[in-house]
């Protein structure tokens, strides 16, 4: 298990769910000095994984941690907990445990769902099993923290089938899926948002905003629990995922963002070798748990690269000035700091590492890339003059041998966003010299997101003007910011357009970013009262976000101060695997691998 926040007074989404966690499944069956075996499914593996480690489950009387599916020895002197979805698959898992009395695997069953258990799937476990079932309740957990102020629904083929053309009619049950997963999350943060969405070009995120109101509505009405009856200070806002092409191919100088971007990053892992091409391979994770990693996650490669070096050196001298002359003391005191030092230097060199692979494909080929790819993401150069002739700035990309297929594509796709589409005819000659046929659905498909490649006479008048962020410092090769943080900032101090944006609420409470409530709507219990001063602006994006995005939620909260904000998807793209699905969106797949609650 990865390690985690839990121990920390950190109150991010991890911590959250770790506490939420804590207070509906382990403190509710805790009893002194009894050990427990707890069963998992794939879903509730992965969250207790992002936010819990072993040593908080044996804290907890956790001493084994099992998979529901899979056949076990039976422990009949020992009570299991179930943390499952509440899937057919899962249930059966449970029912299988205690097919009869005689060979029941456990001498007990605490059963704790993600989320609602339907009629149909609670009898049937009611029927087979109600005897050994001590407890049965529903923890409205159902979605990932993937960091403090990030979460995922872990649906990544919700992609598919939210904007493939063979299934867009049909997605009505993913809708519904992600529509609970979403209300989870805000009983998980106490809220009852307004719900806002993005109109046009495409109804997902219409349909979606509509359910999850509905939802909402229903979850708060039948909670005894929750003091939350009425809309709480907080928006959501819900976004298909074609509101911003241009972040989502562009190459992003930021530590995290370029680090996935450039390097085999899997599973938040990476390989690297502390002696050279001959040495030893490690493995590191990048997670919240790395205080250097949080640190520098969000800051250009160029800072990182400076700040490293002297956080080693600060590390060595400090270590040279705890050893001072050689005494017992001073020997006992060195011997107690010397794995903190290893620790942070161990550290310090797993993100120099990373860093410098970065900069060698940086240096290698990216370099000119992304001065390019700034030109046409903005229309301007560095030196703020308007680019007149697009394709004379793309050309150089297309002929360099050097550039990989992927790297061409994502140019032209600039190319196209830039100009708001391009003709059929000049489409085809793109692909046909830069020889994508076979790749050419990585382009054509993004008019299946409601994004313009073939010109229209409605796309020319589509396009959305900018922030001016002129002002701004930024980096000559970093000058794009992402349209999210717009959207954040516009929500925030209550400027975005009620018709691009309408609200779903009947009677959505008063916003104001800042948290300042007019005295005709101040609430009257202490509860709200204490509420007020930090409300949440939630975003969701249907479809995949970017690590650039998630960057914007951090920096959004911090300028703001007073309001936090926090986004979601139901999963996290890099460029080349959303370019990948984009093409995959014309395949017919055989089977979908979305999880639903009757399978």
């Amino acid at each position: 298990m990865a390690p985690s926040v839990a121990a920390k007074g950190d109150q991010g989404l991890k911590s959250l769910v770790w506490q939420k966690l804590k207070a509906s499944v382990f403190d509710d069956c805790w009893k002194e000095e009894e050990w427990k075996i707890i069963l998992l499914d794939d879903f509730t593996t992965k969250l207790l994984s992002s936010c819990g480690k072993m040593t908080d489950l044996l804290a907890e009387g956790i001493t084994v941690v099992e998979n529901v599916y899979k056949n076990r020895e039976p422990v009949p002197h020992m009570k299991a907990i179930y943390l499952i979805t509440p899937t057919v698959k899962s249930v059966e898992g449970l029912i299988n445990d205690f097919a009869s009395k005689s060979s029941s695997k456990y001498k007990a069953a605490y059963v704790y769902f993600t989320d609602f258990c339907d009629d149909k799937l609670f009898n049937r476990m009611k029927s087979s099993c109600s005897k050994a079932i001590r407890r049965c309740k529903e923890i409205n957990i159902n979605f990932l923290p993937y960091e403090s102020q990030v979460f995922t629904l872990d649906v990544p083929d919700a992609f598919h089938q939210c904007y493939s053309p063979s299934t867009e009619k049909t997605n009505d049950a993913i809708l519904e899926q992600m529509a609970e997963q979403i209300v989870t999350l805000c009983a998980t943060l106490e809220e009852n948002p307004g719900v806002r969405y993005k109109s046009k070009p495409l109804d997902n995120a219409s349909k979606l905003a509509q359910l999850v109101e509905k939802k909402l509505e229903n979850f708060y009405k039948i909670d005894e629990r929750s003091q939350i009856k009425c809309k709480t200070y907080s928006q959501l806002l819900i976004i298909d995922r074609g509101f911003d092409p241009v972040s989502t191919v562009l190459h992003e100088l930021t530590f995290q963002a370029m680090a996935y971007d450039l390097l085999p990053i899997e599973n938040d892992t990476y390989k690297y070798k502390t002696d050279g091409a001959s040495g030893k391979e490690r493995e590191a994770i990048l997670e919240e748990d790395d205080d250097l990693w949080v640190k520098i996650r969000h800051k250009h490669i160029a800072n990182v690269l400076e700040e490293i070096p002297k956080l080693m050196k600060e590390v060595s001298s400090k270590r040279k000035a705890t050893e001072g002359k050689l005494s017992l003391s001073n020997l006992a005191q060195l011997m107690k700091k010397m794995p903190y030092f290893r620790k942070q230097i161990t550290k310090q060199v797993v993100h120099l590492n990373i860093a410098e692979d970065c900069m060698n494909k940086f240096k290698s080929n990216i370099e000119k890339l992304c001065k390019v790819e700034q030109d046409l993401a903005l229309g301007t150069d560095s030196d703020g003059q308007k680019v007149k002739d697009f394709m004379r700035v793309l050309l150089p990309v297309l002929v360099n041998k050097n550039h990989d297929n992927y790297d061409k594509i994502r140019a032209i796709l600039l190319y196209i966003f830039s100009t708001n589409g391009t003709t059929q005819e000049n489409l085809d000659k793109l692909i046909q010299n830069v020889q994508i046929e076979n790749d050419s659905d990585m382009i054509k498909n993004w008019k299946y997101l409601g994004v313009p490649i073939v010109t229209t006479p409605a796309s020319q008048q589509r396009r959305s003007s900018r922030k001016d962020r002129s002002s701004e410092e930024t980096f000559e090769l970093s000058r794009w910011t992402p349209v999210i943080k717009d959207i954040m900032e516009d929500a925030i101090e209550n400027k975005l357009d009620s018709k691009e944006w309408p609200y779903c609420s009947q009677c959505p409470a008063p916003w104001n970013g800042t948290g300042a409530v007019s005295a005709r709507h101040k609430p009257k219990t202490n509860y709200l009262e204490d509420r007020k001063s930090s409300s949440k602006l939630i975003v969701f994006v249907i479809g995949g976000i970017t690590y650039s995005e998630m960057r914007c939620a951090y920096e959004v909260t911090q300028a703001s101060k007073s309001c936090e904000v926090v986004i979601g998807s139901t999963h996290i793209v890099t460029p080349r695997r959303l370019l990948d699905d984009i093409k995959a969106l014309t395949v017919t797949k055989s089977k979908d691998t979305v999880y639903f609650k009757n399978e």
